[in-house]
């Protein structure tokens, strides 16, 4: 519960029904000791779960217009390539709500649970597209089937990287949080390329009468084991350390809890406590997904339409620059649990003002060279931001309600700002004849997403807010505990310890945490107690005594009942 506030402090009656408490040191046995084999089973089942999201997305954006070809056969040929842009857009419009659902469950029953939940959503949902009959066949039935088929990939999908970056940045020791959930925008963007790849393949190999006959559905069979050994890794891995700990408290101790915003679970205590917070995410989101899918999703189109590539050279060109930047994108994680999450996505919103021009520039040039250098210097902007968002934006909420800040937050500007790239930036060169457009559009976003990281809090190095300090060994752990006074990383504020009675100050040890005065109401029998145990033995008001600072005239009185009749949240 939250302190008294200042009226109450001066209020005769509150300051006798008041305690003074401080939070206890950090012990040997709070500190997690990161179990490596556990950890790399954590990784790998979250990895895969990514690598099958993304592999979905380049598959399918890349079929988009043979899509729309099966399942809308009657309409033109623009209706036709409308529609199969159009249902691809149709999972960025699911996926908010995915995001809310998914996230308020994952704070009340578990991550592991509604992680391998989504995974066999989008699984079967991939696969089943792959044996659902053509327009042809089916008529309209088969084109309302596959519309409900990418609603609910788009749904399961607003749980899946909420879930993953929360799930990795819980399991990770702190002083490495940035190096481990790095990886999973690795297997993210190692999925679209080998989606965009296979695509690619079977419609140089196959042609275009044996794609349009039975080669598409190639692609989302192969989703099948593909998706089934992801949901067989993802269903080994056990609940994250720090949100078994955090039920383990709740359950032993969970009226002792100080601050509300560290206890509240799900959506509604995180808009509630930390709107903030999810609008910082959500600027930060937005800049490095106009980025990301500027990248992925829509260089094929401008590659095409704008600078008249076939789709093969395209492929070529894009490919190699992804896979490079996915295997270099854990260095970039490293880097910041060395220098810090923040100066590192201002690097990323930097390079993407100053490097957007030169980069379309160099495309423009038509040279397959040119191309390649600009594509790199493009996804040298957006190997920073994803790098760090997967370890930057968990790390503002606290484990209570952390994913559904996660799934708030992401979501809301993947649909936005991510999935509307491309349509935004082919519009704006339709409307303005200038092929320069997207440039500009990636720049105005890294501004905006620039001054974002300005409200960001850093937490590189840091026990994420509500866990307890997570370490490599045992050695860092005891480390931890012999300095956790001086160790500016360690806030016991965003400490999920329990409270104590408060001795007379000048009992206090010096290095004690800061004190907090408030409601009986809100502590627990047993702080009650001990608090008057110690009263009653040396007299109530006697210097030393527990919940007794003579100098403010603040105590615990054996006769107040700590829970009065009146209503309890009028007390707090």
């Amino acid at each position: 519960m939250p302190p008294a506030t200042p009226a109450e402090a001066k209020s005769p009656a509150a300051r006798k029904n008041t305690i003074k408490v401080r939070k206890r040191r950090i012990e040997q046995d709070d500190v997690n000791v990161v179990d490596k084999p556990t950890l790399k089973t954590a990784m790998g089942g979250t990895l895969v779960g990514n690598f099958m999201e993304w592999y979905d997305v380049g598959v399918y954006g890349y079929l988009a217009v043979t899509m729309g070809r099966l399942f809308l056969p009657e309409g033109s040929e623009a209706a036709q390539s409308l529609f199969g842009l159009a249902t691809f857009a149709v999972t960025f419009i699911a996926r908010p709500l995915g995001g809310v659902v998914f996230g308020h469950f994952g704070d009340k029953i578990g991550r592991q649970k509604i992680l391998a939940l989504t995974l066999i959503m989008m699984a079967a949902s991939t696969a089943i597209i792959g044996i659902l009959p053509t327009a042809a066949t089916w008529g309209v039935w088969a084109t309302g089937i596959l519309i409900l088929l990418k609603l609910i990939q788009g749904f399961s999908t607003g749980g899946e990287y909420a879930g993953a970056t929360t799930f990795v940045s819980e399991y990770a020791p702190d002083k490495k949080r940035g190096f481990f959930a790095s990886f999973l925008d690795l297997g993210s963007y190692l999925g679209f390329a080998s989606g965009a790849l296979l695509v690619t393949l079977l419609e140089v190999g196959l042609g275009e009468e044996t794609m349009l006959a039975w080669g598409w559905r190639i692609p989302f069979l192969v989703a099948i084991p593909l998706g089934a050994s992801a949901i067989y890794f993802r269903l080994k891995i056990e609940e994250s350390p720090a949100y078994a700990a955090a039920l383990d408290q709740a359950e032993a101790r969970n009226e002792d809890a100080i601050d509300p915003k560290m206890t509240e679970t799900g959506t509604k205590g995180v808009l509630k406590h930390y709107w903030r917070e999810i609008l910082v995410a959500f600027t930060l989101v937005a800049a490095a997904n106009t980025a990301g899918y500027a990248l992925t999703s829509y260089m094929p189109t401008y590659l095409t339409e704008s600078l008249g590539y076939d789709v093969l050279k395209g492929t070529a060109v894009t490919v190699p620059v992804l896979v490079a930047m996915a295997l270099l994108i854990p260095f970039g994680g490293k880097l910041s649990d060395k220098i810090g999450r923040r100066p590192v996505l201002w690097l990323a919103s930097g390079l993407t003002i100053v490097l957007a021009i030169p980069a379309f520039m160099l495309m423009q040039r038509g040279e397959v060279w040119a191309t390649a250098l600009g594509l790199g210097m493009m996804a040298l902007s957006v190997l920073f931001y994803v790098a760090n968002l997967a370890s930057a934006l968990p790390a503002q909420f606290p484990t209570a309600s952390r994913y559904a800040g996660m799934g708030i937050a992401y979501n809301l500007a993947v649909a936005i700002f991510g999935g509307t790239a491309g349509l935004i930036m082919e519009s704006l060169i339709q409307a303005t004849g200038n092929t320069m457009m997207p440039a500009y559009w990636l720049m105005a976003t890294s501004v905006v997403g620039a001054i974002a990281v300005i409200f960001l809090k850093e937490s590189a190095n840091r026990p994420l807010p509500g866990s307890m300090p997570s370490v490599e060994t045992d050695e860092e752990a005891r480390e931890i505990v012999e300095n956790q006074v001086e160790n500016e990383n360690i806030d016991h504020d965003l400490l999920p310890l329990d409270v104590v009675p408060v001795r007379h100050p000048d009992a206090l040890p010096a290095d004690s945490a800061e004190t907090l005065e408030v409601p009986l109401s809100s502590m627990g029998d047993d702080v009650l107690a001990e608090a008057r145990t110690h009263t009653a033995g040396q007299g109530a008001g006697a210097a030393g005594g527990l919940g007794v600072d003579p100098a403010a005239g603040l105590g615990v009185d054996p006769d107040v009942d700590p829970h009065p009749a009146a209503p309890r949240r009028a007390a707090d």
